[in-house]
């Protein structure tokens, strides 16, 4: 998905869920508190980049190619599987068109198959980001954050050099939803998504 082309009203699966946003927003939270609720399971970005820091350095061409190409054979076989879809969090530079081609290649598969593409996107604060930032549920999912110093440096840094939220791109589109979580439990974000998205909720 690149700006809008699905409608949330296309009642099909499997279903892609995008949750975007800066550093330490929420995004791995609030995708599993949406796991929760759905059943779909989460891809944080992660769960792919720190299997591949001990050989090779963030940013590096080896490390783009092992972890974009372990994300899209993922994202593959979940489109192609009885799974009901997958939630998918991505830090996402809204200048850079190499982003939104990534985006693009990602949600091929779902589009492919007849399924939706949907984008949560999350802001907060940053004084509540640089907080959330060490919080302990973030810092065991994430061992290369346990460098506090250096994950508090990163955060402003890519908040300087990059827009990593969107302004006007999704303006009147159904396939999006923009939360500011500053303020409020990954709980109820989770919920606002699903009500909002109709997304089918898990048998209890």
């Amino acid at each position: 998905m690149a700006r809008c082309s699905v409608s949330p009203d296309r009642q099909r699966v499997p279903t892609l869920l995008f949750v975007v946003g800066p550093p330490a927003v929420g995004k791995m939270t609030v995708g599993n508190e949406i796991t929760r609720l759905t059943g779909m399971p989460v891809l944080h970005n992660h769960l792919t980049i720190e299997p591949v820091l001990p050989f090779f350095a963030f940013g590096s061409p080896p490390f783009q190619r092992l972890v974009g190409g372990f994300r899209r054979r993922l994202v593959e076989e979940v489109a192609a599987s009885e799974l009901p879809g997958l939630v998918f969090t991505y830090v996402w530079d809204f200048d850079d068109l190499g982003d939104e081609r990534l985006v693009r290649e990602y949600a091929e598969p779902f589009e492919r198959r007849g399924g939706r593409v949907l984008l949560l996107e999350l802001e907060a604060d940053l004084d509540e980001r640089l907080r959330r930032n060490s919080g302990a549920d973030r810092l065991a999912a994430k061992p290369s954050k346990r460098d506090l110093a250096w994950s508090r440096r990163h955060l402003l840094e890519a908040d300087a050099a990059h827009r990593l939220n969107s302004r006007e791109e999704f303006d009147g589109c159904p396939a999006y939803l923009r939360i500011d979580n500053t303020h409020l439990a990954p709980g109820e974000v989770a919920r606002r998504a699903v009500d909002h998205f109709g997304l089918p909720r898990a048998a209890a």
